[in-house]
């Protein structure tokens, strides 16, 4: 599969959940599939905005930002659920550990978003089967759709992502760029907001092709430094390498699997939670990691989801040890019940490098 991939560069996935809050929530209950859905901050409709929207809203005409009254008034059958950030956030944590899965280089851009280096991963196929196994991972396993840009950078790996929603993956190169890019308005450029389109727009630059065109200089004093970087971009070159180190929040390291058949058997669900931990382990020793958090989560074949988890006064690293409270989470809070999905993760994680502790007796043998 090497042969797939360039002697020399990157190549680059952005992966971008589809209207990922309103996904969540359906991928929770079922019964909203196909329905529309707006979450807003404020279920008052005199002062709710629309958070997001699920995709049969917006083809209503229902938009991010957009007052409740407004939506409703558009569509007067719109399902409103008031935003479960925990929820979300939960959710984004399991997205990012499949993300690893691929490749250690991840880096989330936002709760619901990431850029992929996988470069070295062609052992796993080519860029376009990485691309739609991920796909179809994330929507076995968290019933969520994504769209996903292929791309030799960041820049262009982002604009490929939006060119296909919901669902779609984009394979944008340099050679591209002319074709598929340029003759774009300049507001849909990444980097570019509304102000800024609105000020380059004021001298005819209406289109990533102009912007492409017009003088560097004349950039410059229009946008300061900014606007030589965002031509550069145009012009399908972007440098920035993906950095896991920049997404500081995300110190999760965790293995979650879906069972092709529930399991009622404890043995069993044991079994599976050491494969798990195993997993766990491997991936903490590659990033040189250690946490002191463990948290069990587990999906019962109704689609029920709890998570569990237990604050630990030492940091573990060990498949037995991250085993061992993974089996007293699971005998105080599985309820009998035929479990469909089984996931450990340790929080908290962080480079060992960044490790302060007290040696005790034992800790001191270990370290002679």
């Amino acid at each position: 599969m090497k042969e797939w991939y360039p002697k020399s560069g990157r190549v680059i996935l952005h992966v971008d959940m589809n209207s990922f809050y309103a996904s969540v929530e359906i991928a929770d209950d079922p019964s909203l599939k196909g329905k529309p859905l707006a979450i807003a901050g404020n279920p008052d409709e005199r002062k709710g905005i629309i958070v997001t929207s699920s995709y049969e809203a917006r083809n209503k005409g229902v938009k991010t930002t957009m007052s409740l009254w407004q939506a409703k008034k558009l569509c007067p059958n719109l399902i409103v659920k008031r935003p479960n950030f925990e929820r979300y956030r939960e959710i984004s944590s399991q997205i990012f550990r499949i993300l690893e899965e691929y490749t250690p280089y991840v880096e989330p851009v936002s709760i619901d978003e990431a850029f992929m280096d996988i470069t070295d991963s062609y052992e796993l196929g080519n860029p376009l089967d990485i691309a739609r196994d991920i796909q179809i991972h994330l929507a076995k396993q968290l019933d969520l759709p994504c769209s996903i840009g292929v791309s030799p950078n960041k820049f262009l790996a982002k604009m490929a992502s939006d060119m296909k929603k919901p669902n779609g993956i984009t394979i944008l190169r340099k050679r591209d760029v002319a074709t598929k890019l340029w003759p774009l308005p300049i507001e849909e450029m990444y980097g570019i907001g509304k102000k800024t389109a609105d000020k380059l727009n004021k001298y005819q630059i209406e289109t990533i092709e102009d912007l492409v065109e017009t003088d560097t200089m004349l950039l410059k004093g229009l946008l300061g430094v900014n606007g030589e970087k965002l031509k550069t971009r145009a012009l399908g070159e972007d440098p920035r390498p993906v950095d896991p180190e920049r997404a500081s929040s995300f110190k999760s390291i965790g293995s979650s699997q879906t069972f092709p058949m529930d399991i009622h058997q404890y043995d069993i669900l044991i079994e599976q939670l050491k494969i798990l931990s195993d997993s766990v382990e491997k991936r903490l020793k590659r990033k040189s990691a250690v946490g002191d958090t463990v948290q069990l989560m587990i999906r019962y074949s109704d689609r029920k989801t709890i998570t569990r988890r237990m604050k630990l006064n030492r940091f573990i690293e060990l498949s037995q040890d991250i085993l061992y409270y993974g089996e007293i989470l699971l005998e105080e809070h599985w309820n009998g019940e035929p479990v469909r999905l089984l996931g450990i993760t340790i929080q908290h994680a962080i480079p060992k490098d960044n490790l302060t502790y007290q040696l005790d007796l034992f800790r001191y043998k270990e370290e002679l």
